[in-house]
């Protein structure tokens, strides 16, 4: 993902990442939470188990890896958000 100079840009195509920024918001929130749902089931589910052996762990290591990168991912957009409040285009 290359990284763009959201100075240089007009106020229509700030606006036009403005929607693309919200989209991408809602589809993080909506993988992040089927992530954790997931998670959640799976520790509920070894818990309840009569044996309770620890190779759970390694399936349950991939939503993990994949919520921190949507999280961390979330955060690259934060130049976007300060120059949208800098011009008053919330």
């Amino acid at each position: 993902m290359e990284k763009k100079n959201y100075d240089e840009l007009t106020d229509e195509a700030l606006l036009l990442e403005k929607k693309k920024l919200k989209k991408s918001k809602i589809l993080h929130a909506t993988l992040i939470g089927f992530l954790a749902g997931i998670l959640i089931f799976g520790v509920v589910a070894w818990s309840l188990s009569p044996k309770k052996q620890f190779g759970f762990l390694i399936p349950m290591l991939i939503p993990i890896v994949f919520i921190y990168r949507l999280v961390k991912n979330s955060k690259t957009n934060k130049d976007l958000e300060d120059v949208l409040k800098d011009r008053n285009l919330n």
